[in-house]
């Protein structure tokens, strides 16, 4: 909670998505003495083929527990944003054979942007999400984004790129809790959705895969699977758009040892496979990030001002975190290096490497 955050009859407005972290937060708001305002942000609402989007059902769970608590609720239509932001962002990188990260985006530009923006003008003190994060404070009253007690449920990774200037505003209510803590006392309160299953998949069509969701927006042809080591054709894969390397799963070439996937030529169409674990495509000790993002907080000042630097990474959520040197950091080009002690699976590019100090969250960048 932001050092300013003094309940005291102050403003928040919570975003509430109609699962139980959300709803959790806004008895614990309401608790702490807020006046608490139910957000249901209606990012996303189109059907897909054998998937109907689950956004009416959450809608109706979100304003069931904001009648039962008795605060007020409302609706934010940010449909044509998040397609301009989001979904345009996650298809124009995938048709360039990147691997890109909607959840990322759509929290620097939809929750921690928008929704801030527009809660701000309506009369809101603070914003509030049910994300498993903390926030703090630097010795210089900068808002510092800090890492959730639940390792396991930690989402710091998703919120690395959100601005200082929003999290001085934000509150993350479950932050110090653990998610088993969260679900057993949701039923405590008598909230219907403690224990209603989580959504996977896309972050905004709920169940449906990311290969069927791209079959519906972006023109698929098949092409060959190749062997890199002999460029003989072993298969024919659906688009290779779909592919990242380092991919055994889904090739549907034939027994023995696994092939992987090594390379990607996206203007001819080809995927490269080999069966060496060890082919050097597969491994990098380096790493290229476009499009840095370094907090302000002290320890942020300090990373971006030094030319080489040690500190922990997350390649991806739930990653552990490895030890590495970011360097040769161009503040004009919004690049850095990232070395790591010892080779890496090779993450796909549009990935997020994610920059950590002790529980301090200090940003990151995207790899090219």
């Amino acid at each position: 909670m932001p050092k300013n955050a003094k309940s005291n009859g102050k403003t928040v407005f919570l975003g509430m998505s109609g699962g139980v972290d959300s709803s959790l937060s806004a008895v614990l708001l309401k608790k702490q003495g807020y006046n608490v305002v139910g957000v249901y942000m209606k990012n996303w609402s189109k059907d897909l083929p054998g998937m109907k989007c689950p956004w009416a059902e959450d809608l109706a769970d979100a304003k069931r527990v904001a009648v039962k608590l008795g605060i007020d609720f409302r609706v934010f239509d940010f449909e044509t944003e998040y397609k301009q932001k989001v979904v345009d962002y996650m298809l124009d990188e995938f048709k360039k054979g990147n691997t890109p990260n909607p959840d990322i985006m759509c929290n620097q530009e939809i929750k921690f942007k928008l929704f801030y923006e527009v809660a701000m003008e309506q009369g809101a003190d603070f914003i509030a999400t049910g994300h498993y994060a903390r926030t703090g404070v630097d010795t210089a009253g900068v808002p510092a984004l800090l890492r959730a007690k639940d390792e396991n449920k930690d989402q710091t990774y998703f919120l690395y790129r959100i601005s200082d200037e929003a999290l001085s505003k934000t509150i993350f209510p479950i932050g110090d809790m653990l998610k088993p803590e969260v679900k057993e006392l949701a039923a405590k309160k008598g909230l219907d959705n403690a224990y209603k299953k989580e959504s996977m998949g896309v972050c905004f069509v709920g169940e449906v895969g990311i290969k069927d969701f791209l079959k519906e927006y972006v023109d698929i042809e098949p092409g060959e699977i190749r062997d890199i080591d002999t460029n003989k054709q072993l298969g024919v894969h659906e688009g290779a758009i779909f592919y990242t390397v380092g991919q055994r799963h889904g090739l549907n070439i034939g027994g023995g040892l696994p092939y992987y996937v090594v390379k990607k030529d996206i203007s001819n169409n080809i995927v490269y496979v080999s069966r060496n674990l060890n082919n050097a495509q597969l491994w990098t000790k380096e790493l290229i990030l476009k499009d840095v993002f370094i907090r302000g907080s002290e320890a942020g000042k300090q990373l971006a001002n030094s030319n080489k630097a040690k500190i922990m990474v997350r390649i991806r959520h739930r990653a552990p975190l490895i030890q590495a040197t970011i360097t040769d950091y161009n503040k004009d080009t919004q690049e850095v290096k990232v070395i790591f002690l010892t080779e890496i699976k090779h993450p796909a590019s549009g990935q997020s490497v994610v920059f950590y100090q002790g529980d301090e969250c200090l940003g990151g960048g995207i790899i090219a």
